[in-house]
This record gives structure tokens, C-alpha cells and sequence, in this order.
């Protein structure tokens, strides 16, 4: 006998309360209509069959306290979570990447390969399997992102207070980030800061691309100090001082060190290098995190150690450097 049952959800209007207040859209939609599939809440979403104070409004919107919410008419078959079986071992493997938790968020090492949150074609991404992992935790949300290729430390708030505590650290740039990454050549040990503003284009494809743009670009900036010099590339530490869709892997590219294994930005060759010495990901890692304990206001520093797959690439160039 299924323990599944179907539930039937009529247009309803909800008035987003304090709580509710910075959430997005499409996750506040994940978290009211449970069990229905990411595919179908932006399928409605790109339709406009959901309204905002009786207008259409992007995914990522904001919500503000007062907000009048219309949800559709929606059908659902309810049950247990089901992880997809191509997930289940990244489930099951975020047990032992959560560097810290209190009873307000955790920070967990996020895997490459693994999107944030899914969306856009990608049905389950790191947030669903936290919560596939965590079901009786009621609120789980991301407090920022990460690239899909990029690993490392990720804050995710285990209250409403925490996410707005967290996003007001964002803002005000309390928050600091360190980042590991490798780029061909020698970097100039003379250039610690690429200020340079961004600008974000969307292909026909859907694809996003971000360029420098002294014209329209936003401003953005990213710190950068010399880690170790190594056989015909740079082991370097980039901090963004702002929060840039791509900022890292564009300034990298802006000053002719992209990232190595970057193939929206990088460079071929040495992409191709790194596959041949076994590197097939981006070098991309959020090392360290520090921000204040939302809780009593203390400093907390969190690092996670560089995955083995980026360990052996910078063995192996090390070891060729000392040839």
C-alpha cells in the first residue's frame, strides 16, 4: 500500500509576514507548496500564474512583510522525500562536510559539481539535500552562494533571524571571504587589488556572462595576495570585497590569470594542462569564512581544507618546479 496521497491546492493568497520578509520568491513557494517539483514552481513562475501584489515578478524576488502573495492552482502527489539515486551519495556525503553548526546555521564544504540550489533545468542542489538530510529542521535556507563548480565554505541560516542577521552582514561587508585558486604564470607580486566594475549579459542560449565594463558595469573589487609561485602557474588567494555574479573568475581573466579549469573564462591551454595532469574541475575554493555568531555577536572563523583533487594538482606542479 503507497503512503503517497495527492493534494489539490486551489489559487490561494497569502500575505507574507516579518518572517517571510527577504525570502525569495521561488523559495518561498519551495517551502509553502511542499512536494512540488522545482520544474513546475518556475514552469508557473515563468508564466506569471504567480502574482505579487497582482503583478508578474522574478524568481528571485525579494518578499517584504505585507506582500500579497497568489499561488495558483496546483496538483501533487505527497509523500517521503525521494532523493534521486544520481544524488544520493552527495546526500549522504554532506553529513561529514558540515564544518560548524550551532542552533542558528551551519557551514558546510560544498562539494564541486553540486549547484547551491536547483533551478534552471537542475532539479535537486546542495539546499534539498541539506533538507533531505535535515527533515525535521523547518527552516533551512542559503545565506549566500557559490558557483556550481566552485567548493567550499557555504553559511546556510537555521532561523528567519539568522538569514536577515547574515544578509545584513553581507551588506554592511562584515563578511570576509578567502578563496584558493590556481591561474597560469607568474603573478605580479605587485598587484593585490583588480578594481574593475562588472556587468551581466544573458545569451540567447540563457547562458550568463559577466564582463568588465568601465561604462555600465557595477563596481566591484577583489583583494589578491601571492600564495606560491609554482611550475609555470600561481597558487593565489582572492578576496572579494564585493559580491559579483563570477567576480573572482572574470578579474582573474581581466588581468590574464584566469582560473584554471574555468571554461567559461579560462584559458584553453591550460585547461587542457590541468585535465592531462588529472584535474578535472575548476580551481576554485572558498578556503575560509569569517563572520559575526548572528546568536552573541562573536567573530567566528571558518576554513575548509583544499579538496584532494586540488591537493594533487598543486603536488604535482610543486614537484615539477623542483625539477
Amino acid at each position: 500500500m503507497s503512503d503517497k496521497h495527492v493534494v489539490s491546492h486551489g489559487v490561494s493568497y497569502n500575505t507574507a509576514n516579518e518572517d517571510d520578509e527577504g525570502q525569495r520568491l521561488d523559495n518561498y513557494l519551495a517551502r509553502v507548496l511542499k512536494g512540488v517539483p522545482r520544474s513546475m514552481l518556475y514552469r508557473i513562475l515563468r508564466r506569471g500564474e504567480v502574482r505579487v501584489n497582482k503583478g508578474r515578478v522574478s524568481p528571485s524576488y525579494k518578499l517584504k512583510a505585507g506582500d500579497v502573495i497568489r499561488i495558483p492552482p496546483v496538483t501533487v502527489t505527497e509523500g517521503p522525500v525521494t532523493i534521486p539515486s544520481s544524488n544520493l551519495h552527495l546526500v549522504q556525503d554532506l553529513k561529514d562536510r558540515i564544518l560548524f553548526e550551532n542552533e542558528d546555521l551551519l557551514v558546510v564544504n560544498k562539494p564541486a559539481g553540486l549547484a547551491a540550489h536547483g533551478g534552471s533545468g537542475i532539479e535537486f542542489g546542495l539546499i534539498e539535500s541539506l533538507r533531505a538530510l535535515k527533515p525535521e529542521q523547518r527552516f533551512l535556507e542559503l545565506a549566500h552562494r557559490l558557483d556550481k563548480e566552485t567548493s567550499g565554505c557555504l553559511i546556510v541560516a537555521k532561523r528567519r533571524s539568522a538569514l536577515r542577521n547574515l544578509h545584513e552582514q553581507f551588506r554592511q561587508r562584515i563578511v570576509k571571504k578567502r578563496y584558493l585558486t590556481l591561474v597560469p604564470g607568474k603573478w605580479d607580486r605587485r598587484v593585490h587589488l583588480v578594481d574593475a566594475p562588472l556587468v551581466r549579459n544573458e545569451l540567447r542560449s540563457g547562458e550568463r556572462m559577466v564582463e568588465v565594463s568601465f561604462k555600465n558595469g557595477a563596481p566591484s573589487s577583489t583583494g589578491y595576495d601571492v600564495v606560491e609561485f609554482l611550475n609555470g602557474a600561481t597558487l593565489m588567494a582572492a578576496m572579494p570585497h564585493t559580491g559579483r555574479t563570477h567576480q573572482i573568475r572574470v578579474h582573474s581573466a581581466y588581468v590574464k590569470h584566469p582560473v584554471g579549469g574555468d571554461e567559461k573564462y579560462g584559458d584553453k591551454d591550460f585547461n587542457a594542462f590541468l585535465k592531462s595532469i588529472g584535474l578535472k574541475r575548476m580551481f576554485l575554493h572558498a578556503f575560509k569564512i569569517t563572520f559575526l555568531n548572528p546568536a552573541d555577536g562573536k567573530m567566528l572563523k571558518v576554513e575548509a581544507p583544499l579538496p584532494p583533487e586540488l591537493e594533487q594538482a598543486v603536488e604535482i606542479l610543486r614537484k615539477k618546479a623542483d625539477v
